[in-house]
């Protein structure tokens, strides 16, 4: 080479390698990195728990989305709907395809109800009034009702629509024409028209997912290009790997000191309020809460203050938040906040008083479940409480398989049980009907055994007047009948508690006007932001 051409070379050199790296820089990958219990399940007609819940809202569509930054529902795959109260018309949107390429027919909703209601298992329990769905053609299906339900269309936020094609395609050794309905494949592979496309995936291990670059809504290029959704990780495992830069987002189930921990270290806290709580449940079909004034000293007894300062992050971030009653705050007809629970030592000493057991006659059972250590600590929590008032209690660990055993005979159930639970579908009559009316006690969302005909009749009206000022009526005169019989101690409305890098921005999870009312649906992943 000519020496006077080396320098120029040199300098072309050097300038295609900037180039390159630049390039590189600006089309690097970016993936988020998060993880929930174990186990994660991919099939939608046997998705029930917040991981699936997860997987569901990133892998699948639905007809109607939970709207965001306010109650109700929104249009989503479907267009709009008409209904009589007894049948429900939907328009399907026409620019959705599958990710396998396949269009969006009313084919397929028919054949994603019809496999969750043929399958049995899941939320298909949420679809029990539906006698049939029929395609009237291509672009419209319809859902007909063996009666009134006015919370059906919140309950289609949990039926992912399925590429009834593909799934033909895959069908797995059973009886029958269906064989096993795609069971064996929809275990580890995605059949949806989502934001995202599953690459691999162990229920145990981890899900890896990858955007969908058909969407057809699109997916911002600041959305992660890649996710890890990792399962079962160990609390000082989680808090090691954000404190490193290794991981972006926990579960919410850190104990409270380690996400304190984390957010000192300077993570973020990332929240999610979504139709929760925690609920002590008496058991008011044996002694001593067969009466409700013993029930009621218990209620005025219980210190609401401690209990949400035991589960504080920070100065303004806590897991729990005062409750009013078997509603959240905010929820369709829930009580105000300024009728928010609070320790009255003298009133709880009056109905003691007035109750027709004597404090030396009974010794209440506090149970817990051993799976979730935190309770252990209400459980100590409530036997000082309690003490103070003259009442003895034995604290007593319950692994779930048991105790969800005994709650099924009045007779076996603790005097005390503590539960966690939320509105699968954001509706107040996923939260509470379950838990209070007398078809279903005996389960684990009902260890009270209350058996109250105005409730059961306020319940079922719930369920078939139309309008929201009439249910929201309906579920405050609840709310208000269920303070009156005390059956439960509502704790606190239960919020869910994130630590995050900074790496990663989730408007939903982080600004009240942008979050969901529905649990799990702050992690649309297409929502958030990488920053790198």
């Amino acid at each position: 080479m000519n020496i006077f051409l080396k320098p120029i070379a040199a300098a072309l050199v050097a300038s295609t390698a900037l180039s390159l790296a630049a390039v590189s820089q600006a089309t690097a990958e970016t993936v988020l990195r998060l993880d929930e219990v174990a186990v994660g399940e991919l099939d939608p007609a046997k998705a029930t728990d917040y991981a699936d819940s997860i997987l569901m809202f990133n892998v699948y569509d639905t007809l109607v989305l939970s709207k965001q930054g306010g109650a109700g529902v929104v249009p989503h795959l479907a267009e709009s709907w008409e209904t009589d109260g007894k049948t429900y018309t939907f328009k399907l949107r026409t620019d959705v395809k599958f990710q396998s390429g396949n269009p969006l027919t009313a084919d397929d909703v028919v054949f994603s109800l019809d496999r969750m209601k043929t399958i049995g298992q899941g939320l298909s329990y949420l679809f029990a009034q539906v006698e049939k769905a029929e395609a009237v053609d291509a672009g419209t299906v319809k859902f007909t009702l063996s009666q009134p339900y006015s919370p059906f269309v919140s309950a289609l936020l949990r039926l992912p629509i399925v590429d009834k094609k593909l799934v033909m395609e895959n069908l797995g050794a059973g009886d029958g024409d269906m064989k096993d309905w795609g069971q064996a494949y929809l275990s580890t592979h995605g059949a949806g028209t989502g934001a995202y496309t599953v690459t691999s995936h162990n229920p145990q291990q981890e899900t890896v997912m990858a955007k969908n670059p058909a969407y057809f809504l699109g997916v911002p290029a600041k959305a992660p290009d890649t996710v890890r959704f990792r399962y079962g990780l160990e609390a000082a495992t989680v808090r090691t790997l954000i404190s490193q830069g290794e991981h972006d987002i926990s579960s919410q189930w850190l104990p409270p000191e380690v996400l304190k921990s984390l957010a000192a270290e300077g993570a973020q806290v990332l929240t999610e309020s979504g139709g929760a709580g925690f609920y002590v449940k008496m058991n008011t079909a044996k002694k001593p809460f067969d009466d409700q004034n013993c029930r009621l000293a218990m209620s005025n007894a219980f210190d609401y203050a401690t209990a949400i300062k035991m589960v504080a992050i920070t100065d303004t971030v806590s897991q729990g938040s005062p409750a009013t009653g078997a509603l959240p705050v905010g929820m369709l007809g829930a009580l105000p906040e300024t009728d928010a629970y609070k320790r009255d030592l003298d009133a709880a000493k009056k109905y003691l008083a007035d109750c027709k057991y004597k404090p030396d006659e009974f010794t209440v059972e506090l149970s817990w479940v051993g799976e979730v250590p935190l309770e252990e600590r209400f459980a100590l929590l409530m036997q000082a409480n309690f003490a103070e008032i003259g009442i003895k209690s034995e604290v007593k660990k319950i692994p779930w398989a048991l105790f969800t055993e005994q709650v099924t005979k009045p007779e076996n159930t603790p005097n005390i049980s503590q539960v966690f639970v939320n509105a699968v579908t954001g509706d107040p009559d996923t939260l509470i009907y379950g838990m209070y009316h007398s078809s279903a006690v005996g389960t684990w969302q009902s260890p009270e055994y209350l058996k109250d005909a105005k409730v059961d009749e306020l319940l079922d009206k719930g369920r078939v007047v139309t309008s929201d000022e009439e249910r929201a009526a309906v579920y405050t005169e609840v709310g208000n009948r269920l303070r009156e019989l005390a059956p439960t101690i509502f704790a606190y409305d239960q919020n869910s508690v994130f630590a995050a890098s900074k790496r990663v921005s989730v408007p939903a999870l982080s600004d009240k006007s942008k979050a969901f009312s529905l649990s799990g649906m702050g992690f649309t992943f297409r929502l958030m932001e990488m920053n790198e």
